[in-house]
């Protein structure tokens, strides 16, 4: 029979609703036993003292905590989350996000590092996973992330994002969630972002680029294959054999693991995806397009043509320019060639800056137009052969946008340049004329001829 309080048990309903409350509130923001007890005393008149009350919380929380029964884990099935670390990145350190799936029955992981925790990594992670694995899972457990439930429904059914349902349709296996808020629901998964946190990432990774960093990351996984953990006679490598014998065979066609928006191009030829501006040809202003946005790539077609791939941004508000997506419309708009901003910071070698100044010092205006004409040439060429035609322009003393694609042609074709400088009337031309020994003899003489 429990002991008779008299000064706490009229305030044992008090503490019990303020606890349960708790369990809605964030983890750092709950009550401490000395928080509850100074607002029973101040707000409801205890006289009693603390250490009564926080032996009674300390008892009251022990018997609320949750117990759990062992589960066994059949062959066949997979956890997936997200955990973030931080690691240095080109030498920039910086947070990543590392897409994670376990196979419960086998404690076999793949992890791989991205940028952000986006719809496009999400995909991305299970299309790498299932290409380690060679094979794919018959279901998958998750907790209920915005990148796979657009809703969960009045009843608990979890409306999927169309993303997601396009993954699951593509790779044909099972989707599981666990209860809103409890991730011990899929503690393996949990463990092992646990773990790759405390023993792959650390000390902080250093890596080239995020393709560095996750090649080391399968390594990584690779070599827990010979562990053999507590409570098994089998190494992770020999259970996993059990795993990948049910499991289902890869689809014939890989997935394009990307998310896709349809936008409209701006008037300065930009479509917007996740916040930054990518360009376009200034040829597809205001048409409608589809943005395929990857991992590290954004892709931006029209119809069938693809017409712009870009490297992906992770800046807010960021602007990302191709200057080739502009040139055309320098070329008629040539007043805004010094102030066009997809220009700035665009490094070329030197020889199109001479070449720049030769042709404005003798053409002025039309001059700026040939010059744009110039880098026009590398939208089809190779920049190498643009600039080697460029080289050997200023070499031959031929400044012009015909000499110059001349040049690059016969580069391209392998055949010995014949420049005809009466094609083109532009062209500085040097006239020598056959030396006479009568006009060199007046020269001596100093008669004038």
């Amino acid at each position: 029979m429990p002991a008779k309080r008299p000064k706490l048990d009229p305030f044992i309903g008090i503490i019990d609703q303020i606890l349960e409350d708790d369990k809605s509130r964030p983890a750092k923001q709950r009550h401490t036993s000395k928080r509850i007890f100074e607002r029973v005393r101040d707000e409801h008149g205890y006289a009693g003292g603390l250490t009564i009350v926080k032996d009674y919380v300390l008892a009251r929380r022990q018997r609320l905590r949750e117990v759990f029964v062992p589960l066994r884990h059949d062959p066949g099935h997979a956890q997936a989350d997200f955990g973030e670390a931080v690691a240095v990145i080109g030498g920039v350190e910086r947070k990543i996000h590392f897409f994670a799936m376990d196979l419960p029955h086998s404690d076999a992981g793949f992890v791989q590092a991205y940028p952000a925790e986006t719809t496009e990594a999400f995909c991305a992670g299970h299309a790498a996973a299932f290409s380690f694995f060679g094979k794919v899972p018959k279901s998958i457990l998750y907790d209920n992330t915005t990148l796979a439930v657009a809703r969960i429904l009045g009843d608990g059914t979890r409306q999927r994002t169309r993303v997601f349902s396009e993954l699951q349709s593509h790779y044909l296996f099972l989707d599981r969630f666990g209860r809103p808020g409890k991730g011990n629901d899929k503690g393996k998964v949990e463990g092992l972002v646990g773990y790759v946190r405390r023993n792959f990432l650390v000390p902080v990774p250093r890596a080239t680029s995020f393709e560095a960093l996750n090649a080391k990351l399968l390594d990584d996984c690779h070599r827990r294959y010979g562990d053999r953990l507590r409570g098994h006679a089998e190494t992770i490598g020999e259970r996993l054999a059990r795993d990948l014998a049910v499991f289902q065979s890869l689809p014939p066609t890989p997935y394009d693991a990307c998310e896709k928006q349809a936008g409209r191009v701006s008037s300065l030829s930009l479509v917007r995806y996740r916040g930054t501006d990518y360009s376009v040809p200034t040829a597809y202003g205001h048409r409608e397009v589809l943005v395929r946005g990857y991992v590290h790539e954004v892709v931006v077609s029209c119809g069938a043509d693809i017409i712009a791939r870009h490297a992906r941004s992770y800046e807010r508000e960021d602007f990302v320019f191709d200057p080739l997506h502009y040139l055309a419309l320098l070329e008629r708009k040539i007043g805004a060639l010094d102030q066009a901003a997809p220009l700035a910071g665009w490094e070329l070698p030197e020889a199109f800056a001479t070449l720049r100044r030769l042709l404005e010092a003798r053409m002025g205006k039309g001059g700026k137009r040939e010059f744009v004409q110039v880098l026009r040439l590398l939208e089809v060429f190779r920049a190498e052969d643009v600039l080697a035609g460029v080289q050997d322009a200023l070499v031959r003393g031929v400044i012009g946008f015909d000499a110059v694609k001349h040049l690059v042609l016969c580069r391209i074709e392998r055949r010995p340049p014949r420049l005809d400088l009466t094609v083109y009337p532009y062209l500085p031309r040097a006239e020598v004329a056959a030396t006479l020994p009568r006009t060199y003899m007046d020269l001596l003489t100093g008669v004038a001829p």
